[in-house]
């Protein structure tokens, strides 16, 4: 079966993403659509050897259109979702526009799959936030063993989850660094170079980020786990690629770090990578542009009584599985069943 596809926002980070992994898995593309805004419209872009044109979005681009995946941000999301929808087309919304509406699947392949297919008639799937993704594929399996009570994550983010400008400014502040002078900040809202900044999204009334909240209320949505208690403190890293978590898990029932192991020896989309003693754990560096989230550091959580808790260390290319790779591999599930 091949499909009729589109990519909504081809020009940015994510599109391209798209691009390099549809090749490179053989999605069965009939015929291909790149659109943009207006600004990027006429640029040329390259997919299997074959030169593309990018079109302007509008509202009826999506003629003939069964697959379109979403990346261009959630206002665009949610004024040209509709509209792929009314021409035929199922939706991979790579946004936050849809992920809290409780109609709208919010899927991880290798956790939920079956909520794929339940889409409905504004025939939207979303794809869950880069951290979540991370965070929750070596914790997933862990819960259907052990039974998840709470969790508590604190992330160390790419500083490419805040765009080209953003990755730009670390690498002028750098230059200028080494240079002896001032550094410029425009992007970020502190200086990212040699520096963290504990905040991530805008803050609300809590005290929270957004970006800090998104792990429990997707969490809970993806896991069916309504009970879950969870807590996240989110920080900016001058990292290029590849987000890291570290993740203090609370379970019903007891647990060990070589039990836990073997389960996410097991677990699709993870590679364990823990060996202290020849300092093999994930780092970014190492994990950018793999398809696997690589989990290490594990242990045993002292604080916890009756050894009901693990610690773990879990790295991931938020482009990749946290983005593009995520919504293509739904895209697969669709095209199992023919849809």
């Amino acid at each position: 079966m091949s499909v009729n596809v589109a990519i909504a926002g081809a020009t940015g980070a994510v599109g391209e993403e798209f691009l390099r992994l549809l090749e490179l898995r053989s999605y069965p593309i009939k015929s291909l659509r790149l659109l943009a805004s207006a600004r990027s419209a006429g640029r040329k872009l390259m997919f299997a050897g074959r030169e593309y044109t990018v079109e302007e979005l509008k509202a009826d681009s999506f003629k003939g259109v069964e697959h379109a995946f979403f990346s261009a941000g959630g206002s665009i999301s949610k004024e040209f979702a509709p509209h792929a929808a009314k021409a035929g087309a199922i939706i991979i919304d790579n946004t936050s526009a849809f992920r809290y509406e409780p109609e709208i699947p919010l899927v991880i392949p290798e956790i939920n799959p079956k909520d794929a297919f339940e889409y409905g008639a504004r025939r939207i799937i979303a794809n869950p936030n880069c951290t979540t993704i991370v965070a929750l594929l070596p914790t997933y399996p862990l819960h259907k063993q052990f039974g998840l009570k709470r969790a508590v994550m604190s992330s160390y983010q790419a500083i490419s989850g805040a765009g080209a400008q953003a990755m730009a400014e670390l690498e002028q502040q750098t230059r200028d660094w080494a240079a002896g002078k001032p550094l410029t900040v425009k992007i970020a809202p502190k200086q990212i170079a040699f520096n963290v900044i504990p905040r991530i999204d805008a803050f609300q009334e809590n005290g929270y980020t957004k970006e800090e909240l998104k792990f429990l209320w997707e969490g809970r949505k993806i896991m069916h786990h309504t009970t879950l208690r969870a807590t996240a403190t989110c920080v900016r890293v001058p990292v290029m690629r590849s987000h890291s978590v570290s993740l203090n898990l609370e379970f019903e029932k007891a647990c060990t770090p070589e039990a836990a192991r073997e389960i996410l020896r097991n677990a699709p989309g993870v590679i364990v990578q823990d060996d202290p003693k020849t300092e093999l754990y994930p780092i970014p560096l190492e994990r950018s542009l793999k398809d696997e989230i690589g989990v290490g550091r594990i242990r045993q959580d002292i604080s916890i009584d009756d050894n009901r808790g693990l610690c773990l260390w879990a790295v991931g290319d938020q482009i990749m599985k946290g983005a593009a790779l995520n919504a293509i591999q739904i895209g697969e599930l669709l095209l199992k069943q023919g849809r």
